[in-house]
């Protein structure tokens, strides 16, 4: 089995593509060895020790390692875990777990019913346009909010902690989302 590797914009974190689906809807993120006990290949790479982060995506798997751990003594044994995982066909989640895709979370407000259309229009263009992009990145974007002009995103896998994410968010998101839905004023990382 082979195991392509690719950078991401994050230098923190690569991106490992097994050839094969990884998850069949959604995403998965993991910030914390904790959250990592629902899947044993999260919480196999978590057990490096020098590992932050676990993202799981379509086709790929971002792992993000710490600040002053070095690519180089980390990679061989995260590309170790990843391909045994797939060889031993091992399920992506504990059975007891609620694994998939990304689970809810409260952005800290409720959508107002009066703003669903200027929602709907927000999702649809994340959806589309910004997803697709994110994940070449070895990352994932979901939408959280809006309020009053203000659309608010949760970055996640290879973006969460980007040094370019800012820009991303404010020179890409945000330029794109005023363009099409022009009560989009702002757009904030949650």
């Amino acid at each position: 089995m082979l195991i392509e590797t690719e950078s991401t914009p994050n230098p923190a974190t690569l991106k490992f593509l097994p050839g094969r689906t990884v998850m069949e809807t959604g995403t998965r993120d993991f910030a914390s060895a904790e959250e990592a006990e629902a899947s044993p290949l999260a919480s196999a790479l978590f057990s490096l020790g020098d590992v932050t982060g676990v993202f799981f995506g379509r086709d790929f798997v971002s792992v993000t390692i710490a600040p002053g751990a070095e690519w180089a003594d980390v990679k061989p044994d995260v590309l170790g875990i990843v391909m045994d995982h797939f060889l031993a066909g091992v399920p992506l989640f504990n059975a007891a777990s609620a694994g998939s895709a990304v689970p809810p979370e409260d952005a800290g407000f409720a959508d107002d019913p009066a703003d669903a259309d200027i929602i709907e229009q927000i999702k649809e263009l994340i959806e589309t346009r910004v997803r697709p992009a994110v994940a070449n990145d070895g990352g994932d974007i979901v939408y959280r909010g809006f309020d009053k002009g203000n659309v608010y995103l949760k970055m996640q896998g290879a973006c969460a902690g980007c040094p370019s994410s800012t820009a991303t968010l404010k020179n890409g998101i945000e330029s794109l989302l005023k363009h099409y839905v022009p009560e989009v004023t702002a757009v904030h990382a949650v």
